[in-house]
């Protein structure tokens, strides 16, 4: 069994690390050079890094900021934002990113995660996708939420499967910041879909909801933002009470 992945997640909005509630209400989290060493040095297993306004105000990502955080931490590092051509892509991988992730992007042009995989292989290349349960289901938001799509959840990510994506990242809107549990029935039926590694975004609280998504949601990795920034959870502690409960977890050495 493959070990599950404790993912830190740095949200950048105008060079700062910030954290909101269901995408709204921002609050600065501090440095994220800083604290993507921190985390690299706690055993996190991976680190993404979201520019979570490139996308709604047309502009790239920060690449001397991806280049900083790059430089000091010794993790697979996925980078989102802003991302809309191949050339985006390199810029990004050249600055010290292991992985793309495309929201808005692909919604709009579908082919782009095609064109990554083709160029740069699948392994680069994640799609994430930002959902809310409405009367008619899951559906899929763009530009930060901002926006309702036509795009179904499972239908989407399964679309992104067939393209090319090498991993999905599905936040849960209305789980995001709450801290009352991830969306751990979606996930679940999400993950029996796909064939691909899924990533839980939204709602972890407590070190039981990451007990809950890896076995309730079936997740191959669980992403989380203020629990880790303001320091209600510590990723070692995390980890040894995931191990103690039985999941397969990469522990420091």
């Amino acid at each position: 069994m493959l070990a599950k992945r404790i993912i830190p997640c740095l949200d950048i909005k105008d060079g700062q690390t910030v954290k909101g509630i269901n995408f709204v209400n921002l609050r600065q989290a501090g440095d994220p050079v800083e604290l993507a060493r921190a985390y690299s040095e706690q055993g996190a297993d991976e680190l993404v890094f979201l520019d979570i306004t490139a996308s709604f105000e047309g502009r790239k990502t920060f690449t001397e900021l991806v280049k900083r955080i790059a430089a000091n931490i010794s993790i697979p590092f996925t980078v989102g934002g802003g991302i809309n051509e191949l050339s985006d892509v390199d810029r990004l991988l050249n600055a010290g990113a292991d992985k793309i992730s495309i929201n808005s992007s692909a919604i709009r042009r579908p082919e782009l995660i095609d064109e990554i995989a083709g160029n740069f292989g699948s392994q680069v290349c994640v799609l994430a996708v930002d959902a809310k349960q409405t009367e008619k289901g899951w559906w899929c938001y763009l530009n930060g939420g901002r926006i309702e799509t036509d795009k179904e959840l499972f239908s989407w990510s399964k679309e992104g499967q067939e393209r090319g994506a090498g991993e999905i990242l599905f936040t849960s809107m209305d789980h995001d910041g709450v801290k009352t549990g991830y969306a751990n029935e979606a996930l679940g039926e999400l993950s029996d879909t796909l064939s691909i590694p899924v990533i839980a975004s939204g709602g972890a609280g407590a070190k039981e909801h990451f007990r809950d998504v890896f076995l309730q949601g079936k997740a191959d990795a669980a992403l989380a933002a203020s629990v880790f920034h303001f320091g209600e959870i510590k990723i070692p502690d995390l980890k040894s009470y995931l191990c103690a409960q039985g999941i397969s977890i990469r522990m420091m050495k």
